[in-house]
């Protein structure tokens, strides 16, 4: 019977949840599913993570090529993200060009970039006005279920923290690059932002880290951005209801406390891997 209701009618069947302050997977209105980080699971890339958010699952593998800097920025290198949804990972994906989500992700974690300084586009440029690096990073859902946001940024954040770049040189005779395979240096991050995603349930609940069922129910979603300091990245808000200054105020809160525990994740899991 409570699944013939919860296909029914599945708003009313969360707002019984949330009236007792809980939702239907057993968690509280601001627990965060359990979140698991593997670092360097790509050996091919040059810095690489799997990042589990309860069941949405995603990987990000950077790769590094070398390139000449713009015109414009001569002493920066280049960071190009983007983010897939494949048809596996959810029936709600088609195959072929990157839908409206995607896209929508994809801009999202530029604008994580941009905004929190994570890493200073000037410590990728080699030679002023002749070579840089460029970081494609690519971030892929393997399983969808709701978050996809802090998922991904997560993901970044922990690969381009696993990113070894060889040491290069250009040869002041031949104006050639030169490439030290066996002198890698890990990447300087400047700034960790990590992303809280909420959905907000009758224009006045907040609820974090929503599945895709929750997401669907609800009347809007907002995203918060902070950085080590606590300091507000950037604000991620798709239309929806409107939210007052004390609700942000509330969710601004709960983000800076994610970031602790994320930060302690990646930590943990850095350490475990450091040659001893």
């Amino acid at each position: 019977l409570y699944i013939c209701f919860r296909t029914v009618e599945p708003l009313e069947y969360y707002r019984r949840f949330l009236k007792e302050n809980c939702r239907p997977d057993g968690r509280e209105l601001g627990e965060f599913r359990a979140t698991t980080v593997n670092i360097g699971s790509i050996t091919t890339a040059d810095g690489s993570a799997l990042v589990k958010l309860g069941n949405t699952t995603v990987i990000c593998g950077v790769k590094a090529e070398l390139a000449a800097p713009a015109v414009d920025s001569a002493n920066k290198g280049y960071i190009v993200p983007n983010v897939e949804l494949p048809s596996l990972c959810s029936t709600r994906f088609r195959s072929g060009p990157p839908g409206e989500e995607a896209q929508a992700a994809s801009q999202f974690i530029a604008d994580v970039i941009e905004n929190s300084q994570i890493i200073a586009k000037e410590d990728l440029c080699i030679a002023n006005g002749k070579l840089a690096w460029v970081l494609y990073c690519d971030i892929i859902c393997l399983d969808y279920d709701g978050n996809i946001l802090d998922a991904s940024a997560f993901a970044l954040l922990a690969a381009l923290k696993n990113v070894q770049l060889p040491s290069v040189t250009i040869n002041e005779e031949t104006g050639l690059s030169e490439v030290n395979l066996k002198q890698k240096n890990p990447l300087i991050i400047r700034k960790h932002p990590v992303a809280t995603s909420f959905a907000i349930f009758d224009d006045t609940l907040l609820i974090v880290d929503p599945t895709a069922e929750e997401e669907d129910v609800a009347t809007g979603t907002v995203t918060i951005v902070t950085d080590d300091e606590g300091r507000l990245c950037s604000v991620h808000k798709p239309g929806g209801s409107p939210l007052t200054g004390a609700k942000l105020q509330d969710c601004i809160t709960r983000a800076v406390t994610r970031h602790k525990e994320v930060k302690k994740l990646i930590d943990k899991v850095i350490k475990s891997i450091k040659p001893k």
